[in-house]
């Protein structure tokens, strides 16, 4: 009796918790959506900001936004998911590699400006990449490596070991056992923490205001060269920066709410990807 008591008082508080946030959320996404829906038109996501950023659109910022992305990924993805396969298929469990993986999960909780100060002394001065897409998106991969190893080893330990032996078994290589029976099977995994790495990566803005992000920069970027305008970054220079601030605060709250709606659309299609390829899986 004392044991179901505990457990009942157990699930109702889980329960409470999980209102609880998701009532803060709701809260979030309301106060976002009502005062930044106003805002967005064609004319809202298409123009480039004119008149000190008091009138136009971020038209330039979505483009500087998607760019560094592109860098970032090609950066993080396929480095960090090579990385978590060597670490769970190849690597002997010794000491160092124990230390290996503890140093990348330390670096998971790393203040994103130590990123942009490293940043900002390996890309922008040692390399000479100056302030540019190029160099943000250095430093946001740098970011997101260790989410995305993490995530992968991860989705890769839940594969069990049958899956390997048994291609092992019929005369497979390490390589093609891997290849064909553990990553199918943990792509999904390994496809949503990456995408959940990038999608913190393209809402910062500390890494990207010291490497390349501008202030008001109402052309397009040219080459990988150029400095950018940002998401992130725009919506903080409206919110703290800008001289008229409450005459801004409408394009604010329209900037907020479509680097939001972009992050909402990585996740929804990363789970979307997720589902085809595990249902491709079961057929």
């Amino acid at each position: 009796m004392k044991k179901k008591i505990i457990e009942t008082l157990g699930f109702f508080g889980l329960r409470v918790c999980l209102y609880i946030v998701f009532a803060f959320l709701l809260i979030f996404l309301y106060d976002i959506g009502s005062k930044g829906a106003g805002t967005l038109s064609w004319e809202f996501l298409s123009q480039a900001p004119r008149r000190g950023m008091t009138e136009g659109g971020i038209f330039p910022a979505i483009v500087g936004t998607f760019f560094v992305t592109i860098v970032t990924a090609i950066l993080a993805v396929p480095m960090g998911m090579f990385a978590a396969i060597y670490l769970n298929e190849y690597a002997k469990q010794t000491k160092i590699t124990r230390i290996i993986r503890l140093s990348i999960r330390n670096l998971s909780g790393v203040p994103s400006i130590v990123y942009g100060l490293f940043g900002v002394i390996v890309f922008v001065n040692i390399l000479k990449f100056g302030t540019s897409i190029l160099s943000a998106g250095l430093t946001l991969g740098l970011l997101t490596l260790p989410w995305t190893i993490t995530s992968s080893e991860e989705a890769l330990k839940t594969i069990p070991n049958s899956y390997r032996e048994g291609a092992l078994a019929l005369g497979a290589t390490k390589w093609q056992s891997i290849r064909t029976n553990v990553l199918p099977y943990a792509m999904p995994g390994m496809l949503t923490g990456t995408v959940l790495g990038l999608a913190r990566a393209a809402g910062e803005t500390a890494p990207i205001m010291f490497t390349g992000a501008a202030f008001f920069l109402p052309i397009l970027p040219n080459s990988l060269d150029d400095q950018f305008m940002a998401l992130p970054y725009h919506l903080y220079v409206m919110a703290t920066q800008h001289h008229a601030i409450s005459q801004v605060r409408p394009i604010a709250y329209g900037t907020a709410l479509v680097l939001l709606l972009l992050v909402l659309g990585m996740n929804f299609s990363v789970a979307l990807l997720r589902y085809k390829l595990r249902k491709i899986r079961k057929e």
